[in-house]
């Protein structure tokens, strides 16, 4: 196992030992100090706690796939810290958020050194400590009285200080246009209830002043809403670097913003540096442990040196994301992120390796559905956000892993490929709808027919986005013809008319809205619907032909809408 003592110390910083660095530190972009930071929050923040606590928490992969879990435990002996970092001088007064003010030594002229000097270094001696427990103080004041705590070359051997104070840290650049810790005790502006309503509104989830639109939709806004910086709805640090993150994209900011909970163990960075972005980029940093059965990924990783601790699998790992603009038409519309690279970080280089699929690798989705449904699948969920559910030694166990595991990857298995999808309902229905498992089922009838409308609804989910996909003459990846269009379309639809029986109101609203778009096509009615019958051909009489079959189905699944909602409505 590679000690925290060594990790990144190949990684082209002047290393003088574990805390320390033999040469000045000049930073002036946000990505030199993104590296920076890595090599000295991955050495302190991961490595050292996973090395000096026997039972560390490694994270599993899972939990780096959107959409991502609930917190389960809080790990307090762990460290945990928020900073941000701006691409420019601080201006104290005019800054949006507040916090203690570090000085960096102004020198006049090459060589010189500022007459105040020490007066400075004592003043910023002194705002730290104050911040720091009483306990900490005066080893503190004693370590570094004659230390100029604000530059970067410091910054290593102030982190176990650092992350021992509340609220965050202030990196900026100083008048030479270099990076030093310019402050501490930050506090993030969050303005969670504005942003949250403000954001409701603009996707078409909310309208204004209706209370009860609010309380129906407010749970999948503030999910879609912190996912889009990473996050599920957590603790208090995140939510607000997450908000605080977006204005300051908004506000057009040159920034860095990192932070790491106690309770994901993970190094959360979103990075902007202007251009025409919509959102900050996104990506993860954490300690992961790699499966098993992943031999051809373990056998790369352990020939290339890789491994931080390879008798427990363990590598440091870094995701980075894509965010995805709000999609109302989208059968997908709660995917508000998705992993677009993973890279295995060197433990002493730093060096990336590029090319493996350690968390979102299919036929391992496939392995973890096959030891749930046997009993044999031994780990933790949570379900529904407020019960922890350990091993499957029980079906009703079994039933809670498949419903948090058909949660987690929905929005992937209305994607994948047929034959993957097929495999995964063979074992499903083998499963869920063997006479056998009848009498045991009974007794759990409610979680059992979640778990049912959960699969059900996927099901019917994968045909409304192939309607997608034809609405734009799209099938399987290839361009077909209107003919072709209008074929796919009844077919698919005649078998969707007869599962609406599991109604689910969204999808019968993407299955209308998709019917509308296919029927309000400009150049299909000026070709095939507006002219005389007898100046067609016979294709295009077959498209009219279909197209009044098409009018129909709509009509058929509009009256069913109609039929449920007063239904619904009577009984509310």
């Amino acid at each position: 196992m590679i000690k925290w003592q060594e990790v990144f110390s190949k990684n082209g910083q002047p290393w003088r030992d574990a805390t320390c660095l033999s040469a000045p530190v000049a930073i002036s972009d946000l990505e030199s100090l993104k590296n920076f930071l890595d090599a000295v929050h991955v050495r302190f923040c991961l490595v050292k706690p996973y090395q000096e606590n026997k039972n560390y928490p490694v994270v599993e992969g899972r939990e780096l796939l959107p959409s991502f879990d609930n917190d389960m435990f809080e790990y307090r002996d762990l460290p945990g810290f928020s900073l941000v970092a701006f691409a420019r001088q601080l201006d104290y007064f005019s800054e949006i958020f507040q916090f203690d003010r570090l000085h960096p030594v102004v020198t006049e002229g090459e060589g010189a050194s500022c007459p105040l000097e020490n007066q400075v270094m004592g003043q910023n001696l002194q705002t730290l400590a104050s911040r720091l427990p009483r306990m900490h103080q005066d080893v503190f004041r004693q370590q570094f009285r004659s230390t100029d705590t604000v530059l970067l070359e410091s910054y290593p051997a102030l982190m176990p200080y650092l992350l021992n104070m509340d609220r965050a840290q202030v990196l900026a650049w100083g008048a030479d246009n270099q990076f030093h810790l310019a402050g501490v005790f930050a506090s993030f502006p969050s303005d969670i209830d504005s942003e949250l309503k403000r954001f409701g509104i603009r996707i078409g989830k909310f309208v204004y002043g209706d209370s009860d639109i609010y309380e129906l939709n407010r749970m999948f806004v503030y999910q879609y809403l912190m996912e889009l910086y990473g996050f599920p709805i957590v603790s208090e640090r995140r939510t607000s670097s997450a908000l605080f993150a977006r204005k300051l994209h908004k506000m057009g900011e040159h920034f860095l913003l990192r932070v790491l909970g106690q309770t994901d163990r993970t190094l959360t960075t979103y990075v902007s540096t202007g251009g025409n972005q919509r959102y900050p980029q996104l990506e993860k940093i954490a300690l992961v442990a790699v499966d098993a059965d992943h031999e051809e990924a373990l056998e790369i990783i352990d020939r290339d040196g890789f491994f931080l601790d390879k008798p427990r699998r363990v590598v440091i790992l870094r995701v980075k994301y894509r965010q995805h603009t709000f999609d109302s038409s989208n059968v997908r519309q709660d995917r508000a992120l998705s992993v677009v690279a993973q890279e295995v970080l060197h433990p002493l280089t730093g060096e990336r390796l590029t090319g493996l699929n350690l968390i979102k690798d299919t036929s391992n989705m496939f392995l973890r559905l096959n030891d749930i449904v046997r009993g044999e699948f031994t780990g933790r969920i949570v379900f529904k956000r407020t019960e922890v559910v350990e091993n499957t030694d029980t079906h009703e166990k079994r039933l809670k892993f498949l419903y948090s595991w058909l949660t987690k990857h929905q929005r992937r298995m209305i994607s994948y490929s047929d034959e993957f999808f097929s495999n995964v309902s063979k074992v499903l229905s083998n499963y869920l709808y063997s006479p056998d498992n009848d009498e045991v089922f009974e007794d759990l009838r409610d979680l059992y027919q979640e778990v049912c409308t959960r699969f059900s609804y996927i099901q019917q989910a994968r045909r409304v986005r192939i309607l997608e996909d034809l609405c734009t003459r799209s099938c399987k990846g290839v361009h077909i013809t209107y003919r072709q269009m209008f074929s796919e379309a009844l077919g698919l639809l005649n078998e969707l008319k007869f599962e609406v029986v599991n109604f689910f109101p969204a999808l019968v609203d993407g299955i209308i809205d998709c019917v509308e778009k296919i029927l309000r096509d400009r150049y299909l009615q000026r070709q095939y619907i507006e002219p005389p019958e007898d100046s067609l051909t016979p294709a295009g009489i077959e498209i009219r032909k279909n197209y009044g079959r098409l009018v129909s189905l709509q009509d058929g699944f509009k009256a069913v809408r109609k039929a449920r909602m007063g239904k619904e409505s009577i009984l509310t």
